[in-house]
């Protein structure tokens, strides 16, 4: 299928969307695919750019459905903040889901992200980010446990690591590497987001220093493009 054939498809797939009330399930790709004429493989490669857009949600095992509009959390990347900060600035309610909590001793990714000699207890904090019922983001810290410990994570945990050390002032943060990368989600992923395998999401590696230099939180956050926003200001060089 040439390129405006595909553009063709994606706009009445769009408008097809767009007249649904929130939360229909759309019908099956098969039946879509005949009704369109296309194959199943151009269908999935075209719902899968609107799911994107954050117009759908594909819900592993059940189907794929239409998205009521919500704010999109949108923010520059040269300031850090939690998801919870940003989400506040617009007046969207978040909420964390699902909670993961374990320490066990640092393998070599880990020790050598962390500058750490294997073997270190490391505490590892992985949780789902919800607006209503809709999971958003999937987030995973790895500290070193001294930094912060099982512990410390007490019903007050809301979901953002980054908020509980500022609130603990300990240790110093002086400020974060972050990739960004376009990656389709492993299996865990798309079972904690509720989306296909292999459906294509934001993710971020980050590494938080402190002060000292000393590496404190390796984090990698995955995030559905549609509800989340970039952008970076950069000046003439």
């Amino acid at each position: 299928m040439g390129q405006f054939p595909f553009r063709r498809l994606q706009a009445e797939l769009i408008q097809m969307i767009e007249s649904l009330p929130a939360e229909s399930q759309l019908p099956s790709e098969p039946y879509l695919a005949r009704q369109l004429g296309v194959s199943r493989a151009t269908l999935r490669e075209a719902m899968r750019a609107i799911e994107g857009q954050g117009l759908i949600r594909r819900r592993q095992g059940v189907g794929t459905f239409v998205v009521g509009k919500i704010p999109v959390i949108e923010s520059g990347l040269e300031v850090l903040e939690s998801i919870e900060t940003l989400a506040q600035r617009i007046g969207l309610k978040v909420r964390m889901g699902e909670l993961s909590v374990e320490q066990h001793k640092a393998e070599a990714t880990e020790a050598a992200a962390l500058g750490l000699p294997l073997g270190t207890l490391l505490t590892r904090v992985e949780r789902v980010i919800y607006t209503e019922n809709t999971p958003i983001a999937y987030l995973v810290d790895i500290l070193p446990a001294d930094v912060l410990d099982k512990a410390d994570l007490n019903s007050s945990f809301t979901g953002s690591v980054l908020d509980l050390l500022l609130r603990r002032g300990v240790p110093e943060l002086a400020h974060s590497r972050t990739e960004i990368r376009a990656t389709g989600a492993t299996p865990e992923v798309a079972r904690a987001l509720q989306v296909q395998r292999d459906d294509v999401l934001l993710h971020f590696i980050a590494y938080l220093y402190a002060k000292t230099g000393k590496v404190v939180d390796y984090s990698h956050s995955y995030f559905l493009p549609g509800y989340f926003r970039f952008h970076v200001v950069r000046r003439v060089g």
